[in-house]
């Protein structure tokens, strides 16, 4: 596995699919700031090749088989939900804290494990930690305008870490 967090900015993301699988997907998607396009069915492969990535919910198995080697022959990064041999990557369990990401994965073998460890991090990680990134990253900011190293910022975090309490 190779975990990435990608910028949505400029990212040509597709998806498609059927039900509250679908509406998961797209919900997903835009609380990461992603700007996924819903396509059609069937989805031409023009379309297909305008892409970058593309997320597949709710069809049956045969039409997301088809769907993802078209999608993955035009150069296409492909995730079919809960499909992990169509899947070129997955999606673990996110908890979100503002721009704070926690993510819990077991490379799609145990969804379960990831859920409940995701749940075990938000008793940990509560919403105060959206304040908490914010304070921490204005004095990183102001640490890096003053000139200190990058080990030196990085120990003021893990001291300021420690004199607050949050960890």
């Amino acid at each position: 596995m190779l975990p990435v967090i990608l910028n949505p900015v400029n990212l040509k993301v597709g998806l498609v699919g059927q039900g509250a699988a679908r509406d998961r997907r797209a919900a997903l998607l835009a609380e990461a700031g992603v700007e996924a396009r819903l396509l059609p069915e069937p989805v031409p492969d023009a379309l297909l090749a305008s892409l970058q990535v593309l997320f597949v919910a709710g069809l049956p198995e045969g039409e997301s088989r088809d769907l993802a080697n078209r999608a993955r022959a035009a150069g296409v990064l492909v995730n079919v939900e809960d499909v992990l041999p169509l899947c070129d990557f997955h999606v673990p369990a996110i908890l979100r804290r503002g721009d704070l990401l926690l993510t819990a994965s077991t490379g799609g073998q145990v969804p379960g494990l990831s859920r409940a460890l995701r749940e075990s991090l938000a008793d940990q990680f509560g919403p105060e930690w959206t304040a908490r990134l914010k304070e921490l990253g204005l004095a990183r900011a102001k640490w890096r305008a003053e000139g200190l190293s990058m080990a030196q910022v990085s120990q003021n975090v893990r001291e300021m870490l420690v004199r607050m309490g949050w960890l």
